[in-house]
């Protein structure tokens, strides 16, 4: 009876430490900030750097797990969105800790047109500040950042709605391109 209860308070002890590590203050990577550089393999076997999209547009999508239900429907969604997306002049990435032969296998079963990016230490979702790092557990956490043709972040999204979230990137990105050319035009003008 003593080892049981002994049990359970480790284990309590264990998800309340958990709870306030979720809850501490930390660093923010804001809009405007330089997005934090990364290389990560996709699910082909092929190397991505920010540095690589320099000049473009990205929508980098963090998420917790291959073939989920909320991850299936986001992806999905940028699958289905991804023609107006390109249209916007955008690259899709997503990211999460599963290894490459998950993401082969996610993408292939819903036949996802974008790279899925493997992250299996957590050190790209950390630099996001999108890990939630539970000890022998890691998941990224459901975050979208828009980053700029200049690297910076344009747009960071921290409440996802999997359902509608391609839509209100693909919005926001549109809101972003007309106001960066609404300045480039009165600069010039001047």
């Amino acid at each position: 009876m003593t080892k049981l209860i002994l049990g359970g308070l480790a284990a309590l002890l264990v998800l309340a430490s958990a709870a306030l590590w979720m809850l501490r203050p930390g660093s923010q990577r804001v809009e405007g900030s330089m997005a934090p550089d990364f290389s990560l393999s996709d699910h082909q076997g092929k190397t991505h750097r920010l540095n690589d999209y320099a000049g473009h547009w990205v929508v980098l999508y963090f998420y917790p797990k291959d073939d989920t239900p909320g991850c299936t429907q986001e992806a999905c969604r940028f699958r289905d969105d991804i023609d107006v997306l390109g249209g916007l002049g955008a690259t899709v990435l997503g990211v999460s800790v599963d290894d490459a032969r998950s993401h082969a296998d996610f993408a292939r079963k819903y036949q996802l047109p974008f790279p899925l990016l493997s992250d299996p230490d957590g050190r790209t979702a950390a630099a996001y500040d999108s890990l939630l790092n539970l000890g022998l557990v890691k998941f990224a956490r459901r975050r979208t950042f828009i980053i700029g043709p200049d690297g910076r972040i344009a747009a960071r999204f921290d409440k996802v709605d999997p359902a509608s979230h391609a839509q209100e990137v693909a919005r926001t990105l549109r809101t972003l391109q007309q106001a960066k050319m609404t300045h480039t035009n009165q600069t010039s003008r001047q």
